[in-house]
């Protein structure tokens, strides 16, 4: 627990200060994840270890009761990144949007982390492609056409994230 601590701590004000210059989620997205990756690459092993632990009932877990306030605390660059970015959503998917990029990152995090590729290179192209599918299916959602796909979106969104 004193690691995921320290390392939001320590990471706060070096992401805070990147996050200045983005305009676009492209932008916001590549910083906070990019972020993420060279502030743990150090750690990669230990990440690895903790991984082991992503049952939401274990204490040490991401997903857990005792990691909410980091957790909330990361979630809050994510609904920055939205709210400054200006990305689009009807008003019953956008809420969530910033929990799923959350998920998405620890998706990309825990990929990295046991990729053995040279310099993690199927990762970077993970992500690189991955963002590019992301933004463009953001951009689509837009689409008035898509309405019906939106409540069906929302209503799977409300019954796995409400409690």
């Amino acid at each position: 627990m004193a690691f995921y601590e320290r390392a939001q701590a320590e990471m706060h004000d070096e992401l805070v200060a990147k996050l200045l210059d983005c305009k676009t989620l492209d932008d916001w997205l590549r910083t906070i994840i990019g972020e993420k990756f060279e502030y743990f690459a150090p750690n990669r092993k230990l990440l690895g270890t903790l991984s082991s632990h992503s049952d939401p009932e274990h204490p040490l877990s991401p997903f857990s009761e005792e990691t909410r306030s980091i957790r909330d605390s990361d979630m809050a660059f994510f609904a920055l990144a939205v709210a400054e970015s200006g990305v689009k959503l009807p008003k019953d998917i956008q809420p969530y949007l910033p929990r799923l990029l959350w998920m998405y990152q620890m998706g990309l995090i825990l990929f990295w982390v046991f990729d053995k590729s040279p310099k993690q290179r199927k990762t970077k192209m993970l992500f690189d492609q991955t963002l590019k599918m992301l933004l463009l299916t953001l951009r689509l959602a837009s689409i008035p056409l898509l309405r019906p796909m939106h409540k069906l979106a929302a209503e799977l969104l409300k019954n796995v994230f409400e409690d």
